[in-house]
């Protein structure tokens, strides 16, 4: 489902406008960004956990020429865990 479709079916659900469903989405969408970069986490209790984690620096493979070794930096990745409700419910 893409962005478009989520913020139509949400507008379709709540009985208000495409733009209104839009504001609400993206209103959403930059406080769980704003809550990650700040907090480290944002929970949402039975759908899942967005978590920023550090990712060590590593050594890797240049897929262009396999035996060209390259450096990867150390970064922060967002990863997501869900809940046990979301994965009962995709089960």
């Amino acid at each position: 489902m893409s962005k478009t479709n989520l913020i139509a079916s949400l507008a379709e659900e709540l009985g208000v406008s495409k733009k209104l469903a839009a504001e609400l989405v993206n209103a959403f969408l930059e406080t769980v960004v704003e809550g990650v970069k700040k907090q480290g986490e944002v929970r949402i209790q039975g759908f899942g956990t967005f978590k920023a984690s550090k990712r060590k620096a590593r050594e890797g493979v240049n897929p262009q020429n396999p035996s060209q070794k390259i450096k990867i930096p150390a970064m922060k990745v967002v990863t997501f865990k869900a809940g046990s409700e979301f994965k009962a419910a995709v089960k």
